[in-house]
């Protein structure tokens, strides 16, 4: 996220910020280069900046609630909600979405 200066920089540190404060059991590491928020072990969200655009993205996103309909792909389980600098997203309907991946894989870990 460091190395792409400006606007896609910033907006990669402010989601990575915000989902690595969902709780004190949040890690991060980086998964296939990319900064990766985990309960325990278990991956939860990632942020990634690209030339154009920054990625949140949800390693269950397939299995979130999103009514907003934010949540792009069509991998058996990841899905992502793209960002672009000068383009409106939903922050609240985007917030939603993290905590709510994050609050699944606590459950998913007590075997809820």
């Amino acid at each position: 996220m460091q190395a792409h200066p400006g606007e896609l920089g910033a907006i990669a540190q402010q989601w990575f910020a915000l989902i690595r404060a969902c709780g004190d059991d949040v890690r991060e590491l980086l998964h296939d280069g990319h900064p990766t928020a985990c309960v325990g072990d278990a991956a939860f969200a990632y942020v990634n900046a690209f030339t154009a655009h920054v990625n949140v993205g949800f390693f269950r996103g397939a299995e979130l609630a999103d009514p907003e309909h934010l949540l792009e792909g069509t991998g058996k389980y990841m899905r992502h909600v793209k960002l672009r600098p000068g383009q409106q997203v939903d922050g609240l309907a985007l917030m939603a979405l993290v905590e709510t991946a994050y609050r699944d894989m606590q459950a998913r870990l007590q075997g809820g």
